[in-house]
């Protein structure tokens, strides 16, 4: 039985090397003139910045950039930068960088239009006014937040990832250009690359996920496992990056539009904690919350393992399915990420904290394939920490 469903896309989606030689075109049809770039440090050294600055200002456009986005950023990061900007005059603002500078341009666009403490904007559809126009443009194959309706920030003061959803997250124009991948460091490759992989399978198995979205998790899940292992290893070959920027973005297409489950719910208290990035939270926790989740639907569980290239001749359906989750687990390992919360930090004696914080996250367990109770993600919990 299919469930009522939107789906919702940006306005503009271009993709392709090159591609991002078209952002002084498509600012202009936004009606720019004077263009706020906001990126971080990091890239904004490395020269990729420039590649969107050309075209905006040949287009003659004034340009400003702003490179002060953390990774994992807390509100008053979003705060500071607001503060400084909101009297510039910026018509339109163009994102460059990985998930936390795309986020931090979503929460920027609609603080310019929504005053008061961003905080009150955390939750579902509770922003009010449609913010300035902006264009996100990601340099990692991750993320999806190019086309994904939420944003997620750290709240220092309990330690919480939080997140704002609204359809005035999505950018008017979103540019998806593998060329800008091929620096990514082997690491950032592979949390991101992992984290795309997250997304796809647990918006696949998601209770909202639809005949829209399945077609295009499973084959974002093709894309991303065939060519993950050459990306983080021969950053290079152009043809692995391609598929992971495409795959990432089919994977943040259907996780937009299915939502995610308790893999990020479990995620999300690592982050605030214990500073684990968000992509190595989600891929860690992975084959274990997989492993719980595998019997509520095997069915699509076996077409994850098929999906993953993995021989499953001969198996039967629930075989076929835990097939998926060894696989995954196997990949994990495969390209250097952590298989076990001790190896982040994390104590025995944290897990019961970190269970009751999960167990609050409703937006996400609601949309799990197999409901959770707190002793359940505590197990959960123990069996990341054990290695189980």
């Amino acid at each position: 039985m299919s469930v009522s469903s939107i789906f919702r896309m940006p306005n503009v989606l271009l993709t392709g090397t090159g591609s991002v030689q078209q952002v002084g075109v498509q600012a202009v049809k936004l009606g720019a003139r004077k263009v706020l770039v906001i990126t971080d440090k990091v890239l904004n050294q490395t020269g990729l910045v420039k590649q969107v600055t050309d075209p905006l200002e040949a287009e003659n456009i004034q340009v400003d950039i702003i490179d002060e986005v953390v990774p994992e950023p807390p509100f008053e990061n979003l705060e500071q930068i607001a503060r400084g900007i909101r009297d510039q005059g910026y018509d339109v603002f163009v994102g460059i960088g990985g998930g936390s500078a795309l986020d931090v341009t979503k929460a920027l666009a609609i603080m310019m239009t929504n005053p008061g403490d961003v905080r009150e904007l955390v939750g579902i559809e509770k922003v009010r006014n449609k913010g300035i126009p902006f264009i996100l443009i990601p340099t990692t194959a991750g993320t999806g937040s190019e086309v994904t309706y939420n944003a997620i920030f750290t709240d220092i003061r309990d330690n919480v990832k939080k997140g704002i959803v609204s359809p005035y997250l999505l950018p008017d124009v979103a540019i998806v250009d593998a060329a800008l991948t091929v620096s990514v460091p082997p690491a950032v490759t592979a949390a991101t690359g992992m984290d795309a992989l997250v997304h796809a399978v647990e918006s696949y198995t998601a209770q909202r996920a639809s005949e829209l979205t399945d077609g295009i998790a499973l084959h974002a899940i093709q894309l991303i496992s065939r060519s993950i292992r050459t990306a983080v290893y021969n950053g290079k070959n152009i043809q692995a990056r391609e598929d992971m920027a495409m795959g990432s973005l089919m994977a943040g297409i259907s996780l937009g539009n299915a939502g995610v489950g308790a893999v990020h719910a479990l995620a999300y208290p690592l982050g605030g904690k214990f500073k684990v990035p968000h992509g190595v939270a989600n891929s860690l926790l992975l084959p274990y919350v997989m492993k719980y989740n595998v019997l509520a639907n095997l069915e699509k569980f076996a077409q994850v393992a098929k999906a993953l290239g993995e021989n499953t001749e001969g198996l039967s359906l629930r075989d076929t399915a835990e097939t998926a989750v060894h696989a995954l687990a196997r990949l994990s390992r495969d390209v250097g990420i952590p298989s076990t919360l001790r190896d982040v930090g994390v104590t025995e004696d944290d897990i019961p904290a970190l269970a009751e914080e999960a167990s609050k996250i409703d937006r996400l367990l609601n949309n799990n394939p197999r409901w959770l109770t707190v002793k359940e993600i505590e197990a959960i919990y123990r069996d990341a920490y054990e290695g189980q």
